[in-house]
């Protein structure tokens, strides 16, 4: 075979396997996506790392204190439960 053939069959063997690649990524990524469902996460978020307005503030990052009640971050469904003084209903 000449050294052209080689390098060509090399670059064209390359680039398949990066198709697959990216095509597997990209298919795992997006099962992923619609595994991972959300929840709001009530009384954890720290003062001023709230996702969204509050009953006592109109946006998100107003939370005045540590665990406000009423202030919420949005976190995987589940993990809410784990969370020490998390819940999935406003207070």
């Amino acid at each position: 075979m000449k050294k052209t053939n080689i390098a060509l069959a090399s670059v064209m063997t390359g680039l398949i396997a990066l198709a697959g690649t990216l095509a597997s990524t990209a298919a795992v990524a997006d099962g992923m996506d619609k595994k991972m469902a959300k929840e709001k996460c009530y009384g954890v978020s720290k003062a001023g790392k709230n996702d969204c307005a509050t009953k006592t503030s109109s946006c998100a990052g107003s939370a005045k204190e540590d665990a406000q009640k009423d202030a919420f971050v949005v976190v995987p469904k589940g993990l809410c439960d784990r969370l020490h003084g998390g819940s999935t209903k406003e207070a």
